[in-house]
């Protein structure tokens, strides 16, 4: 059981309908119980369900994000793009900047800089993403690759303590493989320490993210340094999802 706040974020990534919405029910039914008063649960549906998802948690304590934004802060010629601009005005709050698979589709460190200023401008809260790829592991590279992510991503960035940061492997993501019980934690830790020292920030949070689900969440949940979780796949189900909250804060 923890003691303080956890966050379980939802990434739906390219899945649901109009119709996925009513899913939230049993959720949104979770979140006004007070025995889960500490779990801090965010949706990031796609673009097209983010009104819809802000409309159907607005008498809850669930809070709506983006799975990401463009980094122009100005409406343009960016033909399927979206900026922070226009992911506030649906009355969301968070957006996921960083992920894996944006950043294997062209998201360089630059490029993300750019992104977190701009969304930092509208306020929104940033879900920051950093991971390392299967061979910087077996090269030893993973703390020089995520350090390197996070200076370059917060380049000239103020207030980065209102940021979230969240830990996922890539080689992690969608297999069904995770990280060894220590190997995470002393990670999870070499990470909170860089950021403290760079920074001066106390308690930064980090949280972990790659095939999270309810047959993993319980070992997941001994490590105390995790601050909560990104869950992609199995947050699609609302059975699963409930159950990651449970098995976390009982």
């Amino acid at each position: 059981m923890t003691n303080n706040k956890m966050y379980f974020i939802a990434n739906w990534k390219m899945f649901g309908e109009k119709g996925s919405i009513n899913t939230l029910n049993s959720v949104i039914k979770l979140s006004k119980n007070s025995k889960y008063k500490k779990a801090n649960i965010i949706y990031c549906p796609p673009y097209t369900l983010l009104k819809q998802f802000v409309k159907k948690t607005n008498k809850s304590k669930i809070l709506i994000g983006a799975q990401n934004c463009h980094s122009d802060e100005n409406y343009g010629a960016y033909t399927g793009s979206i900026n922070a601009k226009m992911i506030k005005d649906t009355g969301s709050k968070f957006v996921i900047i960083g992920h894996s698979e944006n950043r294997q589709t062209g998201d360089t460190n630059f490029l993300i800089n750019l992104k977190i200023k701009s969304a930092i401008k509208q306020k929104l809260n940033i879900i920051f993403c950093i991971g390392e790829s299967l061979r910087q592991k077996k090269t030893k590279k993973t703390n020089i690759i995520l350090s390197n992510q996070i200076k370059n991503g917060l380049k000239n960035i103020r207030n980065i303590d209102k940021i979230i940061f969240a830990y996922e492997p890539l080689w992690s993501i969608g297999t069904g493989i995770i990280p060894k019980a220590k190997d995470l934690e002393n990670q999870i830790n070499v990470i909170k320490n860089f950021i403290t020292r760079k920074y001066k920030i106390k308690n930064p949070r980090i949280l972990y993210g790659g095939s999270v689900n309810p047959d993993n969440i319980v070992s997941l949940n001994k490590i105390p340094s995790i601050n909560g979780f990104l869950v992609g796949g199995a947050s699609q189900n609302s059975k699963k999802f409930i159950d990651i909250i449970k098995k976390t804060i009982n």
